[in-house]
């Protein structure tokens, strides 16, 4: 009976051990909260004092993802690839939707599909790190965004999508296409 329990006692050592290991470096879980929508990230960041990242996101290409899927083009391209309508096979609709294949129970009722490749997509699901306060705290250092879900994107984030099946076959360019799509919070923004 000891020793099971020390086998017991030794097996969830290494697993938090290895946890811990883990966390401190810089893997996240895959998915930590759940998934808010744009709106959410519009409250706060549309103002151009704070980068307008919402302005920015709105005129881009990632926030006619979903609705891009519908175009004549996007249709045409499907139907050489068997699929009859794209805005419902998950070939397309894992990069063209936020969060597409999470269950159901990761979304809140303020998201929406049809915004396409929304923050979240990038960023990782919302609802741990986009009140303003919690954000405040990100930046002044005294909360871990990371661990509330917060992703800063990297070449892997993008190349997700954007490799050789998706995107027509281009990968990423980084970091030229991000620099495209760059929206920073300029500095002393919401101190």
């Amino acid at each position: 009976m000891k020793s099971r329990l020390w086998v017991g006692l030794a097996v969830v050592t290494a697993i938090f051990a290895a946890s811990f290991t883990a966390a401190q470096e810089g893997e996240a879980p895959a998915v930590v909260g759940h998934y808010v929508g744009v709106k959410n990230c519009k409250k706060c960041h549309s103002g151009a004092a704070k980068g307008a990242q919402y302005k920015q996101w709105s005129e881009s290409k990632h926030s006619q993802a979903f609705l891009v899927l519908a175009s004549p083009k996007a249709l045409e391209i499907a139907a050489a690839k068997g699929i009859k309508d794209p805005q419902k096979a998950k070939e397309c609709l894992e990069c063209h939707v936020t969060g597409y294949g999470a269950d159901a129970s990761m979304f809140e009722a303020t998201y929406s599909d049809s915004a396409g490749v929304g923050c979240e997509s990038c960023h990782g699901p919302g609802s741990g790190y986009y009140k303003s306060s919690t954000m405040k705290a990100i930046k002044a250092g005294t909360t871990d965004g990371k661990a509330l879900g917060l992703v800063m994107p990297t070449k892997e984030v993008c190349a997700k999508c954007h490799n050789e099946r998706g995107t027509s076959g281009k990968p990423v360019n980084w970091p030229a296409d991000s620099a495209k799509i760059a929206h920073p919070i300029p500095a002393g923004a919401g101190e």
